[in-house]
């Protein structure tokens, strides 16, 4: 687990907010998404389409362990009116995490598609991810810090668990985001910038 992650967990334990907790879990999932990566692209599975297709799904595996656990803590916390302390350490991670997650997650898509794998390319959006959900969590923990809308916490769960699940499906079926080209004049490689150029959009 990542250090970003265990203080994520344990601010979440301390304030009670299931948010920074799933964003937490959600850091260990990347730790271990790296791994997978390592072990797609060691020895024989380097050119092994077979290995690149067990990558993709023990990454996606990975969301779809996360979203049900915070969709069912979530709804908990709302029915059961929980309010969560204010977590000061969590809205500076969350600060943090919204500003250099797109920079990791857009370069190792990068790498992911120049290297032709679905699986690096589906750890970038896993970074990118985490983004969506920093800044998901970020809302949640400072409008229950600043103007006690503790209902924001597990409505930012919510949304981190929605995001999860898109991740994972997106994962297991080999699909990746579009992401900019370093070069602007290069003909996209990537089905979904294609399916949302002006080129292929429909009269």
């Amino acid at each position: 687990m990542s250090i970003e992650g265990a203080v994520a967990i344990a601010a979440g334990l301390v304030a009670g907010s299931i948010a920074l907790i799933g964003f937490g879990i959600d850091s260990a999932i990347e730790g271990f998404a790296s791994l997978v990566i390592v072990w797609r692209f060691t020895g024989a599975r380097l050119l092994s389409d077979h290995a690149e297709q067990r990558a993709r799904h023990l990454v996606a595996i990975q969301f779809f362990l996360l979203a049900p656990y915070i969709t069912v803590q979530a709804s908990r916390d709302l029915l059961a009116g929980n309010h969560p302390d204010a977590s000061w350490v969590g809205i500076a991670l969350a600060a943090s995490s919204v500003v250099l997650m797109p920079l990791l997650g857009i370069a190792k898509q990068r790498i992911g598609q120049q290297m032709g794998s679905i699986a690096t390319q589906g750890e970038g959006a896993q970074n990118l991810l985490c983004a969506y959900m920093a800044a998901a969590l970020l809302a949640g923990l400072a409008g229950n810090a600043l103007f006690g809308l503790w209902w924001l916490d597990p409505a930012a769960a919510l949304a981190i668990a929605a995001l999860a699940v898109r991740e994972g499906v997106q994962s297991w079926r080999g699909e990746s985001c579009c992401v900019p080209a370093s070069d602007p004049s290069a003909p996209s490689t990537d089905a979904c910038c294609d399916a949302d150029s002006p080129a292929h959009t429909p009269a």
